[in-house]
């Protein structure tokens, strides 16, 4: 059963992870699980996350010069169980930006994501943050 946009957002804003698509050079998706927090102001939904300190080969991450390059994106959420009567998913689609260390965007990403993970109380993310603002919610769930 197709969800509301609203039914969508809560079942989105409720996941601990989602999947991030941005599109690489060439066209094709490039994915990644990402952290994130919602933030909203009223009319707008924004989802923020942001270059964090667990291990990764690079700083100068793909994703990043994704959204440089071309800041459509889309973030996916999902419940699986072997009881597919459980089964879920939650998609935002909108527009990227990356906001800096040191920038207010980057401050409240932070801020926002250190609210949400414990994790990030002890080491906030120090990389840039990436902003999305969402501009269509859709979704599925079983029942």
């Amino acid at each position: 059963m197709n969800l509301t946009p609203a039914a969508a957002r809560e079942r989105f804003a409720g996941a601990r992870v989602a999947t991030l698509a941005t599109i690489a050079p060439g066209g094709a998706p490039r994915l990644v699980p990402v952290t994130f927090a919602l933030l909203a102001d009223g009319a707008t939904d924004l989802i923020v996350t942001a270059v964090d300190h667990k291990p990764k080969r690079t700083t100068r991450l793909a994703r990043l010069d994704d959204i440089a390059r071309d800041g459509r994106v889309s973030l996916l959420a999902d419940a699986y169980d072997d009881d597919w009567s459980r089964l879920w998913w939650a998609r935002a689609e909108g527009v990227a930006r990356v906001a800096s260390p040191g920038t207010a965007g980057h401050t409240a990403a932070v801020r926002a994501l250190a609210a949400r993970y414990p994790q990030y109380r002890e080491h906030p993310p120090a990389g840039p943050a990436i902003e999305i603002e969402v501009r269509r919610w859709s979704g599925w769930s079983y029942r």
